[in-house]
């Protein structure tokens, strides 16, 4: 270090020159110089070296300072040639605004982009602009950034409509654009022309600079040190661990500073280790490089000059510089592009803009985000620079996408991720399609870097090492660049276009060529496959060139002529594949009823096939445009029709839809998943629209021109089911004596498949061009077979559906003709439903159902009819006519194979006799039987008298077969079928084409006579058989229902039977029952005498009937009595420190070894709080239990260390019923006995009894202490004896049995370890205190609760919550017995004496430092240890009324100190009722006032004091309501169990308490004012009044959750412009914001770890700790996720409050649908909060989901 402390020290020397220094003169200086060059280099070479890098800590806002005075001021000088704040400031004045936005937006900041308007996604807006345009009122979409891009308000190509918002809005009058330079003056502009010059050309110098020890000419220090930094650079291939322990091995430094390193490294890109001579560098840098060489390339280090790396950080700040000065003018912008974009001495691409961007990847994260901005704010801001800029780039492409490919860098730190700011604006991408053969280069590019190619030029992926894998990942950057470019169609094309497109398409399928082909597969057989082959990366290439595809298509569909072009060219193309792939396919025959054709012998099941065919699946693509653009018929001259083979044509294709069958029939298991992956891809929505679509439609087209019965032999071959069909008595049955079973069945699922592609062949016209149909048809159709499985929410129909290169899928324009929405509840989410109408439109072989898809759908149509009474027949759909080209395929359905193979099924099914049929193979017979008859009934409506329709199908299925055979007709065949037994399930459907025939009949009878075509007729018949029908249905349904009603006449007579012969069994459990019934109604609603009021506390207590309390335990299912001295009962309880009710959360934590928690503050800074599940166990039964989790997690431990849902270690376990997280167990202890004793004393005598009893109590402590040698004479003992009556010496005998007393324990140390976060110490006097507190805390938290959710104080809790505080107040009142007594009297002593003033206690807390209800709930249950002495026959009834007395008169001081001012109201005058209240109040505000003189203002209007106090004291008085009626167990008033008026008069007669409290000060007024003045003067009031303590007003206000904002984009704007606390200014990666106190929290990152009992843990973590008592409830605002913690080790994340418009949360953002707060389920998440059930959840949550437990959630 001690050299750089002397190094430190240089820049005082210096500083006289630094003082002296005049930016002025240096400036008018080099105004005269001839090469200004030079001159500036000079001046740079002396200056930079003496301001940045001289010593190890890096000093930046002292450099910035000196930079701006000795570096930038002369430039800005020069540059203006005046004071540059003035001429700067002239500059902006004359600028005319940009109507582009260009807002570069920062990490996780909300973009918008508008579904309707944008031109494509990359189209967005920043919020500002987004809320002052039109596009919020339009359907748009919400995403968070990377940070990087720029806002495209004023960019009229960007938006079809609304290109402005308000701000950006033109101005009329400039809309004649000058040039900019217009303004300036021609010496000026020479001038910026110099300095920008100059200054570029430095930053590229030293920016581009590799040597480590030199620096350019030029700028070569006047003198150099021997000084040298070790700089390590950012790679992505180490990861943060690994980079710490390397650091602290090299350079010895602490973990924090490591992380510090490291975090800096990670942001910027490099960061300097070690400061110090040439060879303390090397040495680090050596180890650096030793330790991180082992797994992959070592860590990047260099051991730079500190010059080096000074001119480095000042050329940073130069380009920061540029880009600032730039904003002032766009003059000035123009000037800095056109310096940039200037060819350079070496000619071609070599401007700076050039060098920057070739040397992309050899620079430094940080300044590739330098120069990266200044590109934007500077080319990409100009439009005229823009274009000259996307033409070098161009120019570079591929040398720029080589350089990203071997860099490792992510995309967004690379030049080439500018792409998008440029190719996708329409106009240049034209222009560079044009000019630069774009497409083409692209194109080239991406199939150049894949060079992995088979025999056959084929691609092969097979085994790519990682370093291939990577590199494949980085090319595909390539095809979005082309997408880019192809993201908008043109709508005029030139000739130069045409041709530069087709090159391109050239280039794309000689790709292609590459891809037909690849992969191929060869069926295994014998055994499975040893390895599996590569399948993934083929499947990529497939499914990010699917758009691609889809769009060049459309590009082709544009013009006619490009369309007849692409279309040879693709023929050509495949043709010239086929070529290749003839090998060794030798000609065969096949003939089957009176037909033959000529094909090749192929298997799929023996031969390779490959599932990628994309020439194949182009051409098919182009051959539907050529129909929809109807250019087929129009120029069939141009077009080779004629030259196409259509076998050629259809056998890839074929192949690949065979190959599928033949893995749904299991013939290929042995080859293993990557078939059955590619198989499931090929069919799914991401690439089925060019796969699985394009072949049906490749068919389709091949079929439409062939022979039908030609077509389908092929079919039958290749299926390999020809053997089957084509036998002369195929229908007797194919001999089945020696096939065995396997082959069978595959045979059968054959079959199957292939009926269903002769359906989709004939049956698929919903793509436009195959059928006359619109292109949303085929979306509705889309959705409604999604629906007809079952209703479904938006973000599920959006996934089904194929996305387009918009990410658009068309949903919205149609959704609401075939669908209604339903809203959710407060869980789920919303939900379309089908309409009704929309149903017969149902098709069961939809093509793009999967086999569980169609099963589902299946059953819920058939369901659906069941409800509406209709027939089960699920008919095929009517279908739009084919287009003219495909016309001819509907001639399939009658042509003579296909009869002869639907013949053939009927009679196998007619006389089942073996396996060889199934009844999925007869439906689809009975299907396409329908089809048949559907296409002839539209096309005998369709058609007009003059020419007669050439399709009858009825004829054919009626016409029986020829002479040798004489096979029955396919008609006579139904009819026998449909008296089958063995058919129940197709009768309907049977039935349904029976009537079609008989109705099609009547058609073509009457055409023929009348040539009038009425449908009245065939309708008439329908409804006939209908009516029918209906009437056979209800017979059916009336025997049923007589069929039931017998039936259950017979079960209730033999019940009867079986309840008289056990007859004294049902008497007991009878009588059992009525007593218990009465018991319980008499206690709940009849006092013991029926008139007395019911009164909980005091002599008059009511006293409930002696009941005795029987549980069940749930562990072994035994009944108990609870009685004080059997075997303990106890009910599973969770123990948590809270701080929901909190009115400070400022409150410092205290120290847990020597806080005293008697007196609890009314602020309620935290408290304890005691849940339970309710749920009852015996002890010893819990004890075995909690062993056995114990023994378990210990086994657990050492076979691995996952943390559960619960932590054994801290006592907690699941309730074994409900699994819900406990860690305690509360006794369950039987209720007090009420002693009926004589008179009672009154106050005042009670006052003397009690002060006597202390002073005792006094003594007696005292005498218990070790004395010291100089002690003082008992004096006082002899003066003031005890009563007789109170035995101090007398220790009374426990009333319980030994397993309570050890439960008492237990539950007493849990509550005491968890409160107050220490140690379980049983002895420690603390315990009792804590399990008070407790009491009071759960009962104000319920309390709470039922005000906050409107409900009645008695009769609303759930039982578990109702035993928990009956348990509680008992457990309170007897746990003194467990501690030692006179710790418990000394406990009780100071609880009074803050009541009776005590000379003998010292630090009595002040009144307004006291929450009433705890003292009340302490002082009742510790008085049990005093009674228990004192045999005067004094009651406890009476003690507690009188304690009761006293505190509740001292809550009102308490409220009356604290009131605030008087508002105003018109209600002032009340009637004379309250008139009593409102003096007495005065009254006692008065004598306070004496007391207290000027610390109180004065109040003239009693009626506003009655009102605070009569507010203030409700929570306190239901409280102790609430503690009274659970203690000693007194029914409650009917009254309190409803909502009603005359509450307040019920509350204060059940509590004893007259109806206007202050009597209870007025009645007793001479013995309670010395209490009064005793409070009044203790030294705290005073101060705390004048403002030297926390008031607390009453009543407190429930604590809420903070308030969201409706629109989620509120917060994430808020979130975006969050800085993480600790790394200056770096914005947060996870900003987190709490929601019970608002803070924003930068969450899951290194920079915010704190320490925390000697662990790291995240600053979520730790604000929980703060906050909420180690629970914490948090919004992750970029993933819209609610985070709840407990604790270190607990966590999950539940549903967030923020709902789409479709009742849908969106975690993640993906979906970025606008999002906005549902109150309902905000409320929910608070409602959990205040209920202290968050812990639960987490624990209910972690148990359902065992990923959860896996989540480091301290590091959150």
């Amino acid at each position: 270090m001690a050299a750089a402390e002397s190094d430190r020290e240089v820049p005082s020397a210096l500083c006289t020159e630094f003082l002296n220094f005049s930016a002025k003169d240096t400036a008018s200086k080099w105004l005269q110089v001839t090469d200004l060059y030079k001159e500036v280099y000079q001046h740079l070479a002396r200056y930079v070296p003496k301001i940045y890098c001289l010593g190890p800590n890096l000093n930046p806002q002292s450099e910035d300072l000196l930079a701006q005075l000795l570096l930038q001021a002369p430039l800005e000088w020069y540059l203006c040639g005046e004071d540059p704040s003035t001429g700067l400031a002239k500059l902006e004045q004359n600028n005319q605004p940009s109507q582009l936005c260009g807002h570069v937006f920062r990490v996780g900041e909300p973009t918008y982009s508008c579904r309707e308007c944008a031109a494509d996604p990359t189209c967005v807006l920043c919020m500002q602009c987004f809320l002052g345009s039109v596009h919020k009122e339009h359907r748009y979409r919400m995403t968070t950034s990377g940070g990087g891009g720029f806002c495209d308000c004023g960019d009229t190509e960007a938006w079809k409509k609304g290109p402005y918002c308000q701000k950006h809005e033109p101005n009329i009058s400039d809309s004649c654009q000058e040039d900019p330079l217009a303004h300036l003056s021609t010496d000026m502009i020479a001038r910026c022309y110099n300095v920008f010059a100059i200054v570029l050309k430095y930053a590229v110098d030293m920016l581009t600079w590799d040597k480590e020890d030199e620096l350019p000419p030029g700028l070569e220090p006047p003198d150099r040190g021997d000084t040298y930094y070790c700089m390590l650079f950012n790679d992505e291939v180490h990861t943060y661990e690994q980079v710490i322990y390397t650091l602290q091995k090299a350079v010895n430094c602490t973990q924090k500073e490591a992380v510090s390193f490291a975090t800096t490294v990670d942001r910027d890109g490099r960061k300097s280790v070690r400061f110090g001579d040439f060879a303390f560098c090397e040495q680090a840098k050596s180890v650096i490089v030793r330790n991180t060489s082992r797994q992959s390339k070592p860590l990047r280090v260099q051991v730079m000059h500190s010059s080096v790396v000074a001119h480095q950080c000042f050329a940073l700040k130069a380009l920061h510089w540029l880009g600032h000065v730039i904003g002032y003018s766009d003059a000035l912008r123009r000037i800095l592009c056109q310096v940039g974009l200037e060819r350079g001495p070496e000619g071609e691409n070599s401007s700076l803009v050039d060098t920057l961007m070739l040397c992309d990847s050899k620079m430094w994260k940080g300044a590739r985000n330098v120069y990266h901005q200044l590109f934007m704010s500077s080319l990409l801001m100009d439009l005229k620079y823009k274009k000259l800029f996307a033409i070098q780039f161009a120019k570079n492409y591929e040398r720029l996408q080589s350089d990203y490919v071997k860099d490792d860098h992510d995309r967004e730190f690379s030049v080439t991720d500018l792409s998008v700011q440029m190719f996708t604006v329409p106009s240049l991408a034209r222009m560079l399609i044009t000019e630069e053969n774009l497409m083409t280069t692209i194109i080239r590019t991406f199939v150049d870097h894949l060079r992995h190619r088979d025999l056959q030029g084929r691609f092969q992926f097979e085994r790519y090492t990682a370093q291939q894998a990577f590199k494949f990942r980085r090319v595909q950057s390539l095809i979005g660049d082309l997408k880019y470019v192809l993201i908008s169609r043109p709508t005029e094309w030139s000739d130069q276009l045409r041709e530069k497109f087709l090159e391109g398409l050239d280039t794309f399928l000689e790709l292609f060529k590459c891809m037909q082909g690849m992969d191929p597969v060869v069926r295994q057989v014998g055994q499975h496959i040893e390895m599996e082959p590569e399948w993934e990366a083929a499947f990529t290439l497939q499914m990010k060139l699917t758009h691609i595809i889809s769009m060049m298509q459309e590009w082709c569909a544009t013009d006619e002529r490009v369309l007849i072009e692409a279309y040879k060219k693709c023929l050509t193309a495949l043709t010239h594949c086929h070529s290749g792939f003839t090998d060794g396919e030798q000609p065969i025959t096949l003939s089957m009823c009176g037909h033959s054709v000529d094909t090749i012998r192929y298997c799929v099941s023996q031969e390779k096939v490959s599932i990628h065919l994309p020439v194949s699946r182009l051409l098919a693509g182009l051959h539907v445009l050529l129909s929809k653009m109807e250019v087929a018929y129009r120029f069939p001259e141009q077009l080779p029709l004629s030259e196409l083979s259509p076998p050629m044509l259809i056998e890839h294709p074929l192949r690949c839809l065979v190959l599928c069958a033949q893995v749904h029939a299991g013939m290929w298991r042995r080859n293993g998943f990557s078939l059955v992956n590619q198989i499931y891809y090929y069919h799914n929505v991401k690439c089925r629209v060019e796969m699985f679509d394009k072949d049906l439609i490749m068919l389709q087209a091949g079929a439409s021109m062939m022979d039908p019965n030609h077509f389908l032999m092929i079919v039958l071959s290749r299926f390999e089911l020809y053997h089957i069909f084509s036998s002369a008595d195929c229908r007797k049955s194919y001999n089945r004596e020696n096939t065995n079973k396997d082959v069978v069945q595959q045979n059968n699922t054959l079959i199957e498949e292939m009926l269903h592609l002769i359906m989709m062949v004939v049956g698929e016209r919903f793509e436009a061009g195959v059928g006359q149909v619109e292109g949303c048809d085929e979306i509705k159709r889309e959705i409604i077979h999604q629906l007809c499985i079952r209703p479904m929410a938006h973000s599920e129909l959006v996934k089904a559906l194929p996305e387009n290169e918009n990410k658009e899928t068309g949903m919205e324009r149609v959704i609401d003709s075939v669908a209604s929405f339903k809203k959710p509840g407060v869980t789920g989410r919303g939900l379309y439903e089908l309409r009704p109408e929309c149903a017969k439109q149902f098709n069961l072989y939809f093509h793009h159902y999967s086999r569980a898809d169609q099963s589902k759908a299946e059953e819920a149509q058939r369901k659906l009819k069941r409800q509406n009474g209709e027939d089960m027949a699920l008919p095929p759909p009517m279908l739009p006519p084919f287009s003219p080209l495909f016309a001819s395929l509907v001639n399939i359905l009658q042509c003579d194979v296909l009869l002869g193979m639907l013949g053939a099924v009927l009679q196998w099914a007619v006389e089942p006799s073996g396996g060889h049929w199934s009844e999925s193979m007869l439906q689809r017979v009975l299907h396409l039987i329908g089809m048949g008859l559907l296409e002839e009934q539209q096309q005998l409506k369709n058609s007009s008298e003059d020419h007669d329709v050439s399709f009858n199908f009825t004829l054919k299925i009626s016409r029986p077969g020829e002479a040798p055979s004489n096979t029955a007709s396919v008609l006579a065949l139904l009819e026998n079928l449909q008296n089958a037994p063995h058919l129940e399930v197709h009768k309907d459907m049977i039935r349904w084409i029976l009537k079609m025939v008989a109705s099609i009949k009547t058609m073509r009878e009457l055409t023929a006579s009348t040539y009038t075509v009425t449908a009245s007729g065939s309708h008439g018949q329908e409804e006939m058989v209908c009516d029918k029908d209906k009437a056979e249905r209800k017979r059916k349904a009336e025997m049923a229902r007589l069929r039931r009603e017998k039936i259950m006449a017979q079960m209730s007579e033999m019940q009867r039977h079986f309840i008289n012969e056990n007859k004294e069994l049902f008497q007991q459990s009878l009588e059992e029952l009525y007593a218990s019934a009465s018991t319980s109604t008499s206690l709940e609603h009849s006092p013991t005498s029926s008139d007395a009021a019911l009164v909980c506390v005091g002599p008059r207590r009511s006293r409930p009937r002696e009941k005795r309390q029987v549980v069940t335990c749930i562990l072994c299912q035994e009944e108990q009595e609870i009685r004080a001295d059997s075997k303990a009962m106890v009910l599973a309880a969770f123990v948590q420190r809270s701080t929901v009710m909190s009115k400070n959360r400022k409150r410092p934590p205290h120290d847990p070894e020597h806080y005293d928690p008697l007196f609890m503050h009314p602020d309620l800074s935290f408290g304890t709080h005691t849940g339970s599940c309710g749920h009852i166990m015996h002890s010893h039964c819990w004890q075995r239990y909690f062993e056995a989790v114990q023994a378990k997690e210990q086994r657990r431990q050492q076979r691995l260390r996952v943390h559960t849902s619960y932590d054994v270690g801290n006592g907690e376990f699941l309730c074994p019923l409900c699994e819900c997280l406990s860690n305690t167990v509360i006794p369950l202890l039987p209720g007090a006995k009420g002693s009926n004793s004589c008179e009672q004393p009154g106050l005042g005598q009670w006052l003397k009894i009690s002060g006597q009893q202390i002073k005792a109590m006094h003594s007696a402590h005292r005498k218990l202490q070790p004395v010291g040698v100089d002690a003082v004479e008992e004096t006082v003992e002899e003066q003031c004896p005890a009563p007789e009556s109170f035995r101090i010496d007398y220790t009374p005998m426990s009333p319980y049995s030994s397993t309570i007393k050890e439960m008492l324990t237990t539950f007493g140390t849990a509550t005491y370890k968890v409160g107050l976060k220490v140690h379980p110490n049983e002895q420690d006097p603390r315990v009792p205190i804590m399990c008070w507190g407790s009491c009071a805390y759960t009962i104000q938290s319920i309390e709470r609760l039922l005000v906050d959710e409107e409900k009645p104080l008695f009769g609303s809790l759930p039982c578990r919550q109702d035993d928990c505080l009956s348990s509680l107040a008992r457990f309170g009142s007897a746990c003194w017995t467990a501690a030692s007594q006179p710790s418990v009297q000394g406990h009780y002593i100071r609880l009074v004496a803050a009541l009776i003033p005590d000379p003998q206690v010292e630090t009595s807390p002040c009144i307004l430092d006291i929450d009433m209800l705890h003292l009340l709930v302490s002082v009742v249950l510790s008085y049990g240890s005093v009674h228990s002495q004192d045999s005067s026959g004094l009651s406890v009834d009476a003690v507690q009324l009188h304690f009761f007395h006293i505190i509740t008169v001292a809550h009102m001081v308490q409220m009356l100190l604290t009131s605030g001012p008087e508002e105003v109201t018109m209600e002032q005058e009340s009637g004379g009722a309250e008139r009593e209240e409102e003096e007495d109040i005065c009254a006692l505000y008065n004598t306070l006032r004496t007391h207290l003189g000027s610390s109180l203002p004065e109040v003239a209007s009693g009626w506003h004091l009655w009102r605070c106090v009569k507010t203030g004291i409700l929570p306190y008085l239901r409280g102790a309501a609430l503690f009274f009626h659970h203690l000693n167990g007194v029914p409650t008033p009917p009254e309190l169990h409803a909502l009603c008026p005359g509450q307040w008069e019920v509350l204060c007669g059940y509590l004893s308490l007259p109806s206007n409290l202050l009597q209870l000060y007025h009645s007793q007024k001479e013995l309670l004012e010395p209490l009064l003045y005793g409070w009044c003067s203790h030294p705290g009031v005073r101060q705390t009044l004048q403002g030297g303590g926390v008031l607390v007003s009453f009543p407190r206000e429930s604590n809420s959750l903070i308030d969201l904002p409706d629109d989620y984009s509120a917060l994430i704007n808020q979130a975006s412009s969050f800085t993480c606390p600790k790394s200056g200014g770096d914005k947060s990666r996870a900003p987190t914001l709490c929601l019970v106190c608002g803070s924003m929290l930068c969450s899951q990152s290194y920079c915010c770890q704190t320490e925390l009992d000697g662990e790291d843990v995240g600053a979520c973590t730790a604000h929980t700790f703060a906050c909420g008592a180690g629970v914490g409830i948090f919004l992750r605002v970029r993933e819209s996720q609610v985070l709840f913690l407990s604790g270190k080790t607990k966590g999950c994340f539940y549903a967030p409050p923020y709902l789409d418009d479709y009742g849908e949360t969106d975690q993640g953002l993906r979906r970025g649908n606008p999002l906005h707060l549902c109150r309902q389920r905000y409320r929910k998440i608070q409602k959990l909060w205040r209920q202290h059930s968050v812990t639960e959840e987490i624990g209910h949550a972690q148990e359902a989901n065992q990923t959860l437990v896996g989540i480091d959630w301290q590091h959150l």
